[in-house]
């Protein structure tokens, strides 16, 4: 099976850069499954998962935005963040949770209502990296 060259990164560091066969992003409008020999393209990335397939192994990555380029021979990720789920701190996602859960409880309006919608997404999709990760490792 022919495989892609995967680049990960974030304004802080390289996050990930390594061939894989497979690429599944959050895109504004929905999944995107990106395989070897994918026609050229350049979009924006939600809030969401990322999975990266090599073989029968998945990697999973929490991802806050960004944008995504697929060129004949790579993928490219610019991230404004992205966390392996190794790296997820489950207490404090489930904190962040709370907090943005708290912020949305009072209502705000204009682009308040907008940033706690934004920073609770964040933390559930966290949450649920991090939880994929610990079910996969529980089922070895």
């Amino acid at each position: 099976m022919s495989k892609i060259k995967l680049d990960i990164v974030t304004p802080e560091e390289a996050v990930f850069s390594e061939e894989v066969d497979m690429l599944v992003a959050p895109g504004i409008e929905g999944q995107l499954g990106i395989l070897p020999h994918h026609a050229p393209l350049m979009t924006v990335l939600g809030i969401g998962e990322l999975i990266i397939r090599n073989g029968n192994d998945e990697q999973y990555l929490a991802i806050g935005g960004g944008y995504l380029e697929v060129q004949p021979d790579r993928i490219i990720v610019l991230a404004d963040v992205a966390e392996r789920a190794e790296d997820i701190d489950i207490a404090r996602a489930e904190a962040a949770k709370v907090k943005a859960q708290q912020s949305m409880a009072e209502k705000p309006s204009g682009m308040d209502a907008a940033q706690a919608e934004a920073a609770l997404k964040r933390s559930l999709v966290r949450l649920k990296v991090a939880t994929r990760r610990r079910k996969r490792y529980q089922e070895r």
